[in-house]
């Protein structure tokens, strides 16, 4: 792969940045496989920022897991190609979250929030090269202007529990609107319209031009995709754009890993104990009703597949439900062949993987649909009665009905497998069969003490 050499280093009075501000997309030619798969590690960091800024995280926790993930995902076999990677991923995202205001707005604020934290990684010189290459007309505050507002400076960093400033330090004179965070912080001097800004806060300053940039761009990249590129590139690019903003990022789930099997005497205990609320809800649903349409099967069937359930188990469960309501005889002709299908024993032969939260979510249950997650789906009465009934009960309900009101949904369900478990679920929960997996070493973790 050749270099993209107008956009390869920032130089500016001799000084370098590899922070790159992604004005212009790349003018060479890259392979499906690269595309997709630097999009998917560049999504795998933004999503890890997303989901630690909706835990609560630490801004001082924030700066280390921003540059950890990172580091983790944008690496590349050559040190060389890491800028190339950097660049081709950004604008792959650009088109795959150009297309909905809601994808939008979620790709702005994440790659905002990661190029605050690349930024502050920075040296002092490259960061005020990025400032001249944004052109922001802004000089360095002279000594006798400092020193004419220095009390109020000190007045400043004493409030914020920092070091008084001195005449070494450098301050920007900019307009109180183009900082608008500090100043709702109130972590600036305002004076006759102006805000006196340190360097280590002019990182605000660049972010908010470059979210500026950048949420134009998306409405321009918006405009081609719908006019020409989606159109053009059906065949090839449009599929995998289209599937890439709910890709599932974690491991396969096809195959039960730690647990090599789960019977049928125990299921119901397990399914107590270590289903997630999305499939409890389908278990018992289908416990109470004997029969599941299309999409609570697909569902909770392959979720069954995943944590061990084999094939013979699974045709006699279902077997067992479906008979008390339309007949064994009618179970084998119309049903059982979906399941063997599952299997990848019927058809042609896959081996189909359980859905991830990402596709749940994103599903769709019509009437008298049981399927997709109840997090997004229930009523609020509803959810909190389904939560009391796993025990989760107190505080812990208010706060994952804060999560679902937020639309964080996978983190109301990382919020329950915390209350449930009475353990924490640092990497939040992704996929259901990761909750189960995750509990099931619990369980067998709190039996191993108890024996």
């Amino acid at each position: 792969m050749e270099p993209v050499r107008s956009q390869r280093k920032l130089i500016v009075n001799d000084v370098v940045s590899t922070l790159p501000l992604y004005r212009s997309a790349p003018a060479l030619e890259v392979r499906l496989e690269e595309f997709e798969l630097f999009a998917l590690d560049r999504l795998r960091v933004l999503k890890g920022i997303s989901d630690a800024l909706s835990r609560g995280r630490k801004p001082e926790e924030m700066d280390k897991l921003a540059i950890d993930l990172w580091k983790t995902n944008i690496r590349h076999p050559q040190s060389s190609e890491v800028i190339n990677k950097d660049i081709i991923s950004h604008f792959v995202l650009r088109l795959v979250y150009c297309r909905t205001e809601d994808l939008r707005k979620w790709f702005l604020s994440m790659e905002t929030a990661l190029f605050r934290y690349r930024f502050k990684r920075e040296k002092q010189e490259a960061q005020r090269a990025l400032m001249a290459e944004f052109d922001l007309p802004y000089k360095a505050v002279s000594s006798s202007e400092f020193e004419s507002v220095k009390e109020k400076l000190v007045l400043v960093s004493r409030s914020l529990g920092q070091s008084s400033p001195t005449a070494d330090d450098i301050f920007f004179k900019v307009p109180f609107e183009e900082v608008p965070e500090l100043v709702a912080g109130r972590r600036v001097f305002i004076s006759k319209g102006h805000a006196y800004i340190a360097m280590s806060q002019v990182v605000s300053l660049v972010a908010t031009q470059f979210r500026s940039h950048l949420s134009k761009a998306l409405i321009l990249t918006n405009r081609k995709w719908t006019t020409t590129i989606a159109e053009q590139e059906k065949d090839r690019l449009t599929p995998i754009v289209e599937a890439l903003s709910s890709s599932y990022l974690g491991p396969d789930y096809s195959q039960p890993k730690e647990f090599a099997q789960i019977s049928l005497k125990d299921i119901d205990d397990v399914a107590k104990s270590s289903f997630p609320l999305c499939m409890r809800h389908l278990f018992e649903k289908l416990r109470e009703d004997h029969h599941l349409k299309h999409g609570g099967r697909m569902q909770l069937g392959l979720f069954l597949k995943g944590v061990g359930l084999k094939l013979d188990d699974a045709l006699a469960f279902w077997k067992a439900e479906f008979s008390r309501k339309v007949g064994a005889e009618r179970f084998d002709k119309e049903y059982s062949y979906s399941i063997r299908h599952n299997y990848g024993r019927e058809g042609k032969r896959t081996d189909y993987t359980p859905y991830s939260c990402q596709k749940i979510i994103s599903s769709t249950p019509g009437v008298g649909d049981h399927h997709g997650c109840p997090y997004r789906n229930f009523s609020e009465e509803n959810l909190r009665a389904a939560l009391n009934k796993m025990g989760v009960t107190g505080r812990a309900v208010g706060d994952v009905m804060d999560k679902v009101r937020n639309r964080h949904y996978q983190l109301a369900c990382t919020l329950t497998f915390e209350a449930v478990h009475g353990s924490s679920c640092d990497a939040g929960i992704n996929h259901p069969n990761q909750y189960f997996s995750d509990s099931q070493k619990i369980m067998q973790s709190k039996n191993q003490s108890a024996a």
